[in-house]
């Protein structure tokens, strides 16, 4: 007997975990039994060890987005690797996405050789942008979501508002399109 193929989506959140936002993303997702992947900042971390702890506690996987959101980008290599190595030793994971998805390649290469999984996206969001309204953020995700599709949300106060609006409607279209809630695999 061969078993029907289930269309799969990764939600992942980044730049948190922040006490103004975070818990009101993980009563939402306990509400639709959706598990996600939050990609934290080191130094919130720090700061909010609690709402940290709620996100592993509720079953969610984590992944590290450096200490200080830093953009690889404009930064040598040895201090990306430092700062990320820095989040590290609060954050239990091999999951890594660079802050803004700019990073040069052998920023990448230097990760990977570290033990580090590289995780992207192929859906943004946009929930930070202000070019953007709640309305079009939501359309983001009904437009570009595929199967295996790793959808990128930000739980942080610059996305809160349009994140709040969005994040509700996409995950039930996700459930009225037949789509189910994975975590990323390490």
């Amino acid at each position: 007997m061969k078993l029907p193929h289930r269309k799969t989506v990764y939600l992942t959140f980044d730049d948190g975990p922040i006490p103004e936002v975070t818990p009101w993303v993980l009563e939402l997702l306990d509400r639709y039994s959706v598990k996600a992947t939050f990609f934290c900042v080191g130094d919130n971390v720090r700061k909010y060890p609690e709402v940290y702890q709620q996100l592993l506690d509720r079953g969610h996987k984590t992944g590290n987005h450096t200490f200080n959101h830093l953009q690889g980008w404009n930064s040598k290599t040895s201090l990306l690797l430092n700062n990320t190595a820095k989040a590290a030793a609060l954050i239990d994971s091999i999951l890594f996405r660079p802050p803004h998805g700019h990073m040069r390649m052998p920023q990448n290469h230097a990760l990977q050789k570290a033990g580090y999984k590289v995780i992207m996206w192929d859906v943004v969001t946009r929930d930070y942008s202000r070019f953007m309204t709640s309305k079009q953020v939501l359309q983001n995700v009904k437009r570009y979501t595929r199967d295996g599709s790793i959808i990128v949300f930000h739980d942080s106060l610059k996305a809160e508002k349009k994140m709040k609006y969005a994040l509700p409607l996409a995950i039930e279209w996700l459930l009225a399109q037949g789509y189910s809630f994975e975590l990323i695999p390490e």
